[in-house]
């Protein structure tokens, strides 16, 4: 049945495509002739897949059909692409063009269906455009027939497109409709694993024959093609290294927290196109332990509020997934919202059973590429003040709901992070090192990161305790920046009861976020006063410049940042940019997190190589202190009793939001959480604040300065030494 409707869509498309839209009115044929074909590209790729063009088609064939079904958002296409809303508002106008344009953005999940298959997931993208077709041409039909005997159309009330609400009912329809087989198959993917597409490839493909790359239906550009040759590359030795590593923190995670990995039976891997290998290996430990893996994808869709989690390949365009992240926004309303948390609810409970098996997620990050500043453009959907109450109120009760069906206190995470071929650009040239050969450049970061990664965890385990050691006799924490930083922030600290045997911090080394290298706490919410800057950062895929965010009572009351300098509306345009990726549309958040990191080798590398700015948060956190706003690092988890290495348990678990998670859960977590760090070179001084006024410095001028720390200065030392033999 799918497939006949399928095969009749096409027929229909086809005709359009023919047609090349000369039944919709003027102004929009080309957005439909466009499209059409776009549509008809990505069914007939789902015809050759079925057909075995996968196994027969060579190399340079795939890798064309690859850059077809991405062309039309690669940066020099994208200027004249209806996928760019900018540009359909411009051809458009804003009503239409913004709607219109968010539609191509749902056909183009079709690609990824295309290659796992999915008929039906092809079928109701193809019949929403369709139904979007015969809206204009039916109207411009009758606009004509009127014309042409001789009646005024416009005296009748017809216009040559149909009302803007009729479009947008389209889509909502199409969201509405089908938010629920959306939930369902997403639930599938990422909690019970069937159908799992991406993992077949990984673990039946010849990796050494670079075709299964293509086989993804991921963009598959420079980065990927260059990290599976250089995996390929590597002895077996160094992946094994690279993935026990990785399955090690995973493991013990679930260890240090008391937490029983042997009740569960699904882990989610989720990677980057190109660690095929390294995945691999890493299955097979999984299974060792008697796991079995899943693999999602990471989806663009009306259907998700933000892109979730999920193994991804190249991006052919960051500024096109920037473009379209509030496209929601065109629609969304409080009936479509209780619709999709209805739908949510509905796929948790139906499987309930076998979503309590699932272990947590297992991820690997890359990093490397160029830091991503967005262009902000007026013609962008925005939600409005009611939308972004919605959206927040949204993820506050989706996060609550996926911690109630996986039961989050049971189960635990790992991440670990890894460089793409892109750092090695043209080859390095710093103060401290040239290497002119990009390939050897990125194996010399990839050997770096491998060695951050698999630092020694007794040694920092052992640092870091003198540190909670003194920070436990505090009253709060103070930090300064310097060399321009503008940080002058006071953090209250919980109070001990029975310090013997009790911490305020944790000993964070290489488990669930790996490398090694901070200790942690939950601040006390009162007291926690000052402002917190960075001169850059980068968070969630978008690189800060000069943030500033503004602490009263541990809750964030102004915030800045210097993205669009010398722009018309630079202020407001900055500000709209934190509350969309920091603040996530929360009118505040609290700070959930104190942290100082203390992997030094890992802000020397960075330093070394020149690539400070391309550090993951994962990494970057751990190259000075922290500070994230959002959740606490223990949402959710906070019954669950803890304890460091020298076996004092942690209690500074909560704040005064998550307090409330037994009587208003709603009000209790806040379903995000951003660290931002200030790299030791503008670190002016950190200091641990007694009751009684005395204090004790534990970095001043970025280095470490405490009895018991001077080891962590070694890195540094050999930084400048290096600078000093370069100029000699």
């Amino acid at each position: 049945m799918t497939e006949e409707r399928f095969a009749l869509a096409r027929e229909r498309i086809e005709e359009i495509c023919r047609e090349k839209g000369a039944d919709a009115c003027a102004p929009f044929d080309r957005y439909f002739a466009d499209t059409a074909a776009q549509v008809c590209l990505f069914a007939d790729e789902y015809i050759f897949i079925r057909e075995g063009g996968l196994q027969c088609a060579d190399l340079e064939i795939l890798k064309a059909h690859n850059r077809a079904l991405y062309a039309d958002i690669f940066p020099d296409s994208y200027v004249r692409s209806y996928a760019n809303p900018v540009y359909a508002v411009s051809e458009l106008g804003t009503e239409y063009g913004r709607l219109l344009s968010a539609a191509v953005y749902e056909l183009r999940a079709m690609i990824p269906f295309a290659y796992e298959q999915n008929v039906l997931e092809l079928t109701i993208r193809m019949e929403l455009f369709i139904e979007l077709y015969t809206a204009f041409s039916v109207e411009n039909s009758q606009y004509l027939a009127a014309e042409k005997e001789g009646r005024d159309p416009q005296a009748e009330g017809l216009t040559m497109m149909p009302p803007v609400r009729s479009v947008r009912e389209i889509l909502y329809g199409f969201v509405s409709d089908y938010a629920e087989d959306e939930m369902v198959r997403d639930r599938e993917q990422n909690l019970v694993g069937r159908d799992d597409y991406l993992l077949s490839v990984t673990m039946q493909a010849d990796l050494q024959d670079l075709r299964y790359l293509y086989a993804t239906g991921e963009y598959i550009g420079d980065n990927e093609i260059r990290t599976a040759q250089y995996m390929n590359s590597l002895p077996q030795e160094k992946i094994a290294l690279m993935a026990d590593t990785f399955t090690e923190g995973f493991r013990k995670g679930f260890e240090v927290t008391g937490k029983n990995l042997g009740a569960k039976k699904r882990i989610s891997l989720i990677s980057h196109i190109g660690f095929e290998r390294m995945m691999r290996r890493a299955a097979e430990n999984f299974a060792a332990m008697g796991k079995t893996c899943l693999m999602p994808r990471e989806r663009l869709s009306l259907f998700c509020l933000k892109a979730g989690s999920g193994t991804e390949g190249g991006d052919p365009n960051p500024q096109y997934r920037y473009d379209h992240r509030e496209d929601l926004a065109l629609i969304l309303d409080d009936v479509l919202m209780n619709r999709m948390l209805e739908a949510l609810s509905a796929g948790y409970r139906e499987e309930a059973e076998e979503i309590r098996q699932f272990a947590g997620p297992a991820v690997l990050e890359t990093f490397g590429e160029k830091p991503f500043v967005p262009a902000s453009d007026p013609a962008l959907p925005h939600y409005d003040d009611v939308q972004q109450k919605l959206i927040a109120r949204y993820r506050t009760k989706a996060g609550r709901l996926y911690n109630e069906a996986v039961i989050g206190r049971n189960r635990s995470f790992t991440i670990i992070s890894f460089p793409l071929p892109e750092i090695g650009g043209r080859g390095i040239h710093t103060p401290y090192c040239v290497i002119e050969d990009p390939q050897k450049a990125y194996g010399e970061i990839f050997d770096a990161v491998i060695r951050i990664n698999t630092l020694d965890y007794a040694q920092y385990a052992k640092i870091q305790e003198t540190i909670i050691d003194t920070l436990n006799e505090a009253d709060t924490l103070h930090v300064a920046g310097r060399a321009g930083n503008k940080t002058d922030l006071t953090v209250n600290l919980w109070k001990l009861k029975d310090p013997a045997h009790q911490t305020i911090f944790e000993n964070c080394v290489a488990d669930v976020n790996i490398p090694v290298g901070e200790v942690f706490t939950t601040p006390v919410l009162k007291g926690t006063n000052g402002t917190l800057f960075v001169s850059f950062v980068y968070l969630e895929g978008i690189f800060f410049k000069n943030l500033s965010l503004t602490f009263k009572d541990g809750l964030v009351t102004d915030y800045a940042c210097g993205n669009f300098a010398g722009e018309p509306d630079a202020e407001e345009k900055g500000r709209r940019l934190i509350e969309e990726n920091i603040l996530f549309h929360h009118q505040t958040l609290p700070m959930g997190e104190c942290a100082i990191g203390t992997n030094t080798t890992a802000y020397a590398a960075g330093r070394y190589y020149g690539i400070t700015d391309r550090l993951p948060i994962l990494i970057a956190e751990k190259t000075g202190p922290h500070f994230a706003v959002g959740d606490t690092c223990y949402s959710d988890d906070e019954e669950n009793t803890v304890f460091n290495p020298d076996g004092k348990e942690i209690v500074a678990k909560e704040n005064d939001f998550s307090r409330k998670r037994f009587e208003d859960p709603e009000k209790a977590y806040f379903g995000c959480h951003t660290d931002i760090t200030i790299p030791y070179e503008e670190l002016g001084r950190i200091e641990a604040v007694r009751s009684d006024g005395s204090s004790v410095t534990i970095i001043e001028d970025g280095r470490f300065v405490l009895p018991g720390t001077e080891a962590l200065n070694e890195p540094l030392d050999r930084l400048t030494g290096a600078a000093s033999a370069k100029k000699a």
